[in-house]
């Protein structure tokens, strides 16, 4: 079995960490949600959906030192491939004790994934994502880095979905495009079958 093993140095001046949100803070992320997770349970299940569905798989190293080239505020990065984004998105909420609070219609989601997810009674923001990344940034830098992310190849759908809150610690509540609100919960089992 062969195990996959990410080496490299984060500059001593720059402190990321899961725990590091703070309230105020952006949430963003680099593109669409749910590519590739959709993508190959299509190929896996044999489902065809009339569209080509494309794994969104791609190496962020150039996305990431843009990045921080651009900003020393960049708290926390994480990939959204266990538990997809609500996935990344509890564990920060947990990790740094704050509340997360995102807007429905802010989150990137390609139609095509949109209506498999329907047609399976999947929520893609649990769909596994390979080539994206999910940051919290400080708000004074969040434009800056947003603007940087839509420059880069890889990142030209990045969106700013959200913001870091101080109340409801471990919470993260989406605003629909209805206007209502919901607590989005920890997944419990596993929505997909495990894939990566």
């Amino acid at each position: 079995m062969n195990t996959p093993s990410g080496v490299g140095i984060v500059p001593r001046a720059r402190r990321l960490s899961i725990a590091a949100a703070r309230p105020g803070d952006a949430i963003l992320v680099s593109g669409p949600i749910g590519d590739h997770g959709v993508a190959i349970l299509s190929v896996r299940e044999g489902i065809d959906f009339e569209t080509e569905l494309q794994s969104d798989c791609a190496p962020l190293t150039s996305l990431t030192r843009a990045m921080f080239e651009i900003s020393p505020q960049v708290r926390c990065l994480r990939d959204p491939t266990r538990g997809g984004l609500s996935g990344v998105l509890q564990d920060i909420a947990t990790r740094s004790k704050v509340g997360i609070s995102i807007d429905e219609a802010l989150v990137p989601i390609r139609p095509e994934v949109r209506a498999a997810s329907d047609l399976l009674g999947l929520d893609p923001l649990y769909i596994a994502c390979e080539g994206r990344l999910v940051a919290v940034v400080a708000a004074e830098d969040a434009e800056r880095v947003l603007r940087t992310l839509r420059a880069h190849p890889l990142g030209q759908e990045a969106a700013i979905i959200g913001r870091v809150l101080s109340e409801d610690p471990g919470v993260v509540r989406m605003h629909s495009r209805i206007g209502g609100e919901r607590v989005v919960p920890q997944l419990s089992g596993e929505q997909l079958p495990r894939i990566c």
